[in-house]
Order: structure tokens, then sequence, then C-alpha cells
């Protein structure tokens, strides 16, 4: 069965879903759906039946799925719009701006037994899944602390879009939603978080950086260090080579540190004594090996497989709440000045 998914917005991350279902053996494009000119010019560049609103789809056609690509604002609208009709809906992350509001949009998909799904892609790198493998397997022991970072610099007409100068926007919402739900998904759910964060770069009402200290259910500790006003290779982006809009470079961004070893991403080099545990051992590195596949494209694999149901959802919605939980409760913590319970 060939899956016909719409995209509901035609934004950067519309256009590259566009290209993702073009690439995919499993689905195929149904229509584009946007308010704006320029997402009509671009539905016509590619041959694709555009709408202006969802509601003139649902009107018109009843594809098999969804994909909500519209500003974060806009998804708990657009997502229980879709639940209603009955079309499963693969969601960008953030779920939405609040955890209330996400929480609505899940519990609403499972009344309805309607598959829901949370844009985490990078759980879907086949490099995430050779990491998750090793660590289950034991190859750095009991996880004992984590590092992750986010650097890098945002052009100024980036921020000439209203939206992403707004509270629900900036690095941590938009970027670090990503890193944290790679957290969750290698080392366990997040417990308690501490973060700090500062405005000083641009004076906007997000966030220009900020630090982050993760507490783990399992008894791990965690550092994330993230902002998008900084000039650097340190960040997912501009190491694991997923986005060719991005310049690649053979930094790492992720340290995940255990008791026997330490595992570098995303090169997935894994650091090792032999088993030693001894400061004056020698310490060498193994690379392990991994396909390569993008994770866009085996997203739109898996939600047509999801849609025909043939597999449960890698990230659901609900996967994507938690992480939002966990994203809030930054937020929360940087105002509050003090430690926050995700889901307490």
């Amino acid at each position: 069965m060939t899956a016909r998914i719409a995209i509901i917005g035609a934004g950067l991350i519309g256009r590259r879903h566009a290209e993702a279902i073009g690439a995919s053996g499993r689905a195929s494009l149904a229509c584009i759906v946007d308010p704006a000119p320029a997402g009509a010019a671009f539905a016509a560049s590619i041959g694709a039946v555009h709408y202006a609103s969802l509601a003139q789809m649902l009107a018109a056609d009843r594809p098999d799925g969804a994909i909500l690509a519209t500003p974060n604002q806009l998804h708990v609208e657009g997502g229980l719009a879709l639940i209603a009709a009955g079309i499963p809906a693969l969601v960008e992350k953030p779920l939405a701006t609040d955890v209330a509001d996400a929480r609505r949009l899940v519990e609403a998909a499972e009344g309805a037994g309607i598959p829901l799904l949370t844009g985490h892609h990078r759980r879907h790198n086949p490099l995430i899944a050779a990491a998750k493998a090793l660590i289950d397997a034991g190859r750095i022991g009991t996880p004992v602390s984590v590092q992750g970072q986010f650097w890098l610099a945002k052009p100024d007409p980036y921020f000439n879009v209203d939206w992403r100068r707004q509270p629900g926007a900036g690095p941590v919402y938009l970027n670090l939603s990503h890193d944290i739900d790679l957290m969750r998904h290698l080392v366990g759910e997040i417990a308690e978080v501490q973060a700090m964060e500062t405005n000083m770069v641009r004076g906007n009402a997000v966030e220009d950086a900020a630090v982050i200290i993760l507490r783990f259910e399992n008894g791990a500790l965690g550092t994330v260090n993230v902002s998008d006003a900084i000039p650097a290779p340190w960040s997912w982006e501009l190491t694991a080579a997923e986005n060719p809009a991005y310049p690649a470079t053979d930094a790492a961004c992720y340290h995940i540190g255990g008791t026997l070893g330490a595992l570098e991403l995303p090169r997935l080099r894994l650091w090792h004594d032999g088993g030693k545990r001894d400061w004056w051992a020698p310490i060498s590195a193994t690379i392990a090996p991994y396909a390569s596949a993008d994770p866009l494209v085996r997203q739109i694999d898996q939600f047509a497989a999801v849609i025909a149901g043939d597999e449960a959802p890698l990230a659901s919605g609900r996967e994507g709440l938690r992480t939002l939980e966990v994203i809030a409760a930054v937020k929360a913590s940087a105002a509050a000045r003090r430690p926050i319970a995700p889901h307490g």
C-alpha cells in the first residue's frame, strides 16, 4: 500500500518532508496546504495540489495521513482537526508550546484510536539505532554522565519571521527538543532539570543561550549547552550530515559515559581501556559500523507503515509529550531559578 500523505505548512521543514516523500517507496504526496502565496508557488513548482487551509483540504480530499509542519503555536489546532477527521498525523516537534495542550492532543488521539506521531526524526537515523544497540548491549556499562551541545549561529534574516522571535520559539523549544528526545531515547527518562538562560545577544522574547543540568531516573547525570548565536561546529546539524544545507564537520556534539567506556556521537566512536578501569591503562577507540540512510525518508516510510497498521510509532505522540514535559521544565526552571521535576 502506498500512503497518500498531505503536508500542512510549506516552510523549510515542510519542503524537506516533500522531498522525503518523493524519495520514499511507501508514500506519495497528496497535497500541500499553506495559506501563503509562497506555499502555493511551491506546490505549483512540484506539481502538487494546493489548498489554502486545512478546512479546504478536508472538504475536498481525504489523505491517508498528514504531516503538520506549521508554526508551533498552530500544532494543537491542526492536530485536533486531523484527529476529528480520522486522519493519522505526524506533528513536527514540539507537539505544542504548552504541556496541557499537548496532553489534550495526545489524549484525543489515543481516545479516538488515531495514530499520532511526533517528528523526532533523529530516532530514525541508523547511527542512533546503532548507538542505542551499543548502550543496550552494555558496551559502555552503566551510564554515569552525559554531555550534549548545540552551538551554531542562525543568520539575522532567520528572525525576520515574527513567530521565531516570540515565546514558543527559540533554540530550547525548536532545537533542544531534538537533543533532549535523544537523551531520553538513549539514556532513559529524566527526573529533574535545572536551567539558566539569557537573551543578551538579540534581546528577543526568546533565549539566545541556555545551560541545563539533567538528573536521569536511573541515577545518571547530564549537561546540555545550547545557543543559536555562536559560530561553532558543535551541534547535531553541523556534525551528523543529515541535512546537506548545513556544512558538515568532524566534531562531536554528544558524549555518553559509562562504567566500561564512553560513546562519542555522531561519529559513533566507542572509547574503552580493555575493561581495566584504570586511568593509567592505555585507552583506545573503535568506530562502530552502521548503514547510512536519510532519517526523514525512514520516518516517512515508518509513518506509512503505521498508517497501514504494520508497525507501532518509533516516536509516538506520547513520546513527544514526555520530551515536551522536559523542555517545559527547562523553561520553568530557568524562570524560577530552581530545580524542576518534568513529570511531577
